[in-house]
């Protein structure tokens, strides 16, 4: 992936991971488009950092995605750089009938919406001579954090069907890049900003960015502190993970 002279639309960019690497990719020379539901936090993002542009996206409706694919293919057809990466995640008792309205959120904004985001833009991201598909999943697509299962589920999901796309796009301009975080001090979950246990937003930025920057043939954007979960079975320390795991709540 080159990392200067794209056109890059970022979904989920109004926050967290997605504007600070929005932020960045356009400090190096992109053109880049945050995309995301609150036209509030698109307007405030506009203001403070002219040359950003602003997209209207709810990744959880399909008509939403239409309509920001036809302002984005008509204002911007050069886009070649789209960053999947709007999600949530929230707690579950699996226990508690109630818990399916947030299992099928969570299914259809982590899973279906890059996949319908991804089904809508691809068309032109192969019209160009070199664009790139990112996805984010999670180092807890590899071992999961037990209160979060329907979250887990659909990162897991994530990375095998980035594994299949980058196989079905061999031979095409597009590049297939995942993006693994660990826990990272955002507001993706109450507390994560202040977590002690998550990795400060900066150095996870900083670090993912020199990878991006320094690897133009990355397949997966793996962090130092993201290994421990991502190797965790292959090294034979799965068992011992989950039961880590298994005794936090966020």
């Amino acid at each position: 992936m080159k990392t200067t002279g794209n056109t890059m639309l970022f979904t989920g960019g109004t926050s967290g991971i997605g504007l600070g690497l929005a932020l960045r990719f356009a400090a190096v020379g992109n053109t880049v488009l945050v995309a995301g539901r609150r036209k509030d936090l698109l307007d405030r993002i506009v203001a403070e950092h002219p040359g950003i542009e602003a997209v209207g996206l709810d990744v959880a409706d399909p008509a939403s995605i239409a309509a920001a694919y036809e302002t984005v293919s008509r204002n911007h057809p050069e886009l070649d750089v789209l960053v999947n990466m709007a999600g949530i995640m929230i707690p579950e008792d699996l226990r508690d009938p109630d818990h399916l309205a947030v299992a099928e959120a969570t299914v259809t904004t982590n899973l279906l919406g890059p996949i319908r985001v991804l089904n809508a833009f691809l068309p032109l991201l192969l019209r160009q001579d070199d664009a790139t598909v990112v996805n984010v999943s999670s180092g807890l697509a590899f071992v999961p954090l037990p209160a979060t299962p329907t979250y887990n589920a659909t990162k897991a999901a994530i990375h095998s069907w980035t594994e299949s796309l980058r196989v079905q796009l061999a031979g095409t301009p597009v590049q297939v890049v995942e993006l693994v975080p660990p826990s990272v001090q955002t507001d993706l979950m109450p507390g994560h900003r202040v977590d002690e246990n998550a990795m400060p937003l900066e150095d996870y930025l900083a670090e993912a960015f020199d990878i991006l920057r320094t690897q133009p043939d990355v397949r997966e954007v793996l962090v130092d502190r993201v290994r421990f979960l991502r190797f965790a079975e292959v090294e034979g320390r799965y068992d011992d993970v989950l039961t880590m795991l298994s005794g936090r709540t966020a």
